[in-house]
């Protein structure tokens, strides 16, 4: 009996020594980005049927991937190499299963799978690798290395050229005589200039710092991210790199309607002057999303049969509406004096109470319409992607009550192509950016708005600041960790993009108070960076954003792309029509030219 399974595992390595299965490795098909080619040879006298199904995906019902034919037959199939599979092999005839593996294949890789048969009838998988994969984090780490060294040059360039000068000037002081003295009547009539002229009120140079971070992040991942399925949307529950985007702006929002009011308020414009410059904003921005960034004259004649209502722009413009009558109605028009009160310490919480409840009442309302809400064949409180999600069990409840309440409002004008389509297979439209999660981003926004109110009440004392930002970047540190369970998929209420969840906002909130802390801390209090070259796109935010949702498509920001098997070219694309955005808002930085609405 070992004498037996010994032969049948060294049946593979033979096969591949004396070259008869070396043809047909060499002339596989032609595998693409994130790829791989897995043939399954078939030693049994029974046929079999592979089964698959991703890892990531919760309680997916297995998926058919090849049927063999008894007796040395093989075939071949193409896997996605983005998450970990498991492969079920199962008997046509006992409907039993032979032998379940989990494994991550890589990319380009040429896998065999060799089904044999042992003693008692029991079959084995063995797993070979016939060719060997790429390494698809290679391109990563160089453009990463390369970006690197690119911001060393930037720091260290001006720095030496600045020592040089310096010497000069010492040594023509000392060498050259009084009249080259720093003490001459143009310095002194500079500074006796600059002592009396009116300061100009300071920007905070963090904030549009952090959003040009946001926004340039927002491009490369709208770009394709280079093909890395951490750079794309995460299919249903959990966060990738692009998932971090939107909400920052949403809270970068909210941080600027509280400076920007507070700023307005002090100069005394008036209540009725804000409404109509909030209106006259917040329809630009959704006529803007509407018209334009849903549409482009790749999509051929306009039609309403297609044409998608929600969007991106359109949720941040109700949101801006939302928060600026917030502001403008409940905000505080002056700082009260320093009374002692011993709500002292959280008064930038009890003076705003009005502007809480409102919030805590929208809060409640979106949890009770998502958990109580009843759906047509689906359970109440679902937060799943239907499809093949959830044992099949409800596979047109993509979104639960999220999902029924677009498609009720909006019918088929809808986002078709939502993230968990490919992997959960799903069939029902579903848009991100719908109406009930809206009320999250108003949450998400007035996250934002209590991070300017903290700059506001403890000006000029940077220790408040920053120590209260790392509390409430604990509290809703901790907060989503309660409600997630620190899991993707078995919390209370998962981390969900899509759904726009209570622990997404939660979380996002704790990852924008410690980037706008740390920002700051590093470039308002000790002045160790300018922000570039983020502070470019992020004081040209929307000629920035509606630009490369327009031209994206087009060269010189992208072109047809001819090597397809690797990140290489798709990498270098993302980077490229990135880079090129951030060139123009520096440009239009130079020229004074700032796109405001």
């Amino acid at each position: 009996m070992e004498f037996n399974r010994l032969l049948y595992e060294a049946l593979p390595v033979l096969f591949l020594v004396i070259g008869g299965y070396g043809e047909h490795i060499n002339n596989g098909p032609l595998l693409k980005m994130d790829q791989a080619l897995l043939t399954f040879h078939n030693q049994l006298t029974e046929e079999v049927q592979v089964f698959y199904t991703s890892d990531y995906c919760y309680k997916c019902v297995y998926q058919p991937l090849v049927s063999l034919k008894p007796n040395n037959k093989n075939a071949s199939a193409q896997i996605s190499t983005k998450f970990t599979l498991t492969i079920q092999v199962e008997s046509q005839t006992r409907n039993k299963t032979l032998c379940r593996w989990d494994q991550t294949y890589m990319e380009g890789g040429h896998y065999s799978i060799w089904i044999m048969p042992v003693a008692f009838n029991n079959p084995i998988c063995n797993l070979y690798v016939d060719k060997r994969p790429n390494n698809p984090h290679l391109p990563l780490l160089v453009a990463a290395l390369l970006m690197a060294l690119t911001a060393l040059l930037f720091v260290m360039v001006p720095y030496i050229y600045r020592k040089r000068c310096t010497l000069t000037f010492i040594k023509t002081i000392c060498c050259r005589g009084e009249k080259y003295s720093v003490d001459n009547e143009d310095a002194h009539a500079r500074e006796t200039a600059h002592g009396t002229g009116e300061a100009k009120p300071s920007r905070l140079l963090s904030l549009d710092t952090f959003r040009g971070f946001s926004l340039t992040v927002m491009v490369f991942v709208n770009y394709g991210g280079g093909g890395y399925w951490f750079f794309q949307h995460a299919p249903w529950n959990g966060l990738t790199v692009a998932d971090l985007v939107m909400p920052w702006f949403v809270f970068i929002i909210g941080t600027s309607v509280v400076l920007a009011f507070n700023s307005m308020q002090r100069r005394g414009v008036g209540r009725l002057q804000l409404l109509r410059k909030i209106t006259w904003r917040t329809v630009v921005l959704v006529m803007l999303g509407f018209c334009f960034l849903n549409y482009s004259p790749r999509d051929g004649p306009l039609s309403w049969s297609w044409l998608r209502i929600p969007g991106v722009l359109q949720r941040l413009g109700f949101t801006y509406f939302v928060l600026s009558l917030l502001q403008t109605f409940w905000g505080q028009k002056e700082i009260p004096l320093r009374v002692h009160h011993w709500w002292n310490p959280v008064q930038d919480v009890f003076l705003y109470w009005p502007q809480w409840l409102i919030i805590i009442l929208l809060e409640i309302l979106w949890l009770c319409i998502t958990f109580l809400m009843p759906i047509p064949n689906c359970p109440t409180g679902y937060l799943g992607p239907g499809g093949i999600g959830d044992d099949g069990l409800y596979p047109d409840c993509t979104g639960g009550a999220a999902g029924y309440i677009d498609q009720w409002i909006f019918g088929d004008n809808m986002y078709r192509y939502p993230t968990c389509k490919e992997m959960y297979h799903t069939v029902q439209p579903f848009d991100p950016e719908g109406v009930l999660g809206t009320i999250n981003s108003i949450v998400m926004g007035f996250l934002g708005m209590q991070a300017g109110k903290i700059i506001i009440f403890y000006k000029k004392k940077n220790v408040h600041i920053l120590c209260r930002y790392l509390v409430w970047a604990i509290i809703l540190g901790i907060s989503a960790a309660i409600l997630s369970k620190c899991t993707r998929d078995g919390g209370f209420i998962p981390v969900n993009k899509n759904l726009w969840s209570l622990s997404y906002v939660v979380c996002m909130g704790c990852f924008s108070f410690l980037l706008l802390g740390g920002m700051y801390f590093v470039i308002d209090i000790k002045g160790w960076w300018g922000g570039q070259p983020f502070i470019y796109p992020g004081m040209n935010s929307i000629f920035v954003y509606v630009g490369h949702s327009l031209l994206g498509f087009y060269f010189p920001f992208s072109w047809e792309m001819r090597f397809q098997a690797s990140h290489w070219e798709f990498l270098l694309q993302s980077l490229w029509g990135t880079a090129l955005w951030v060139l123009i808002a520096y440009l239009l930085y130079r020229k004074k030219f700032f796109l405001k609405i």
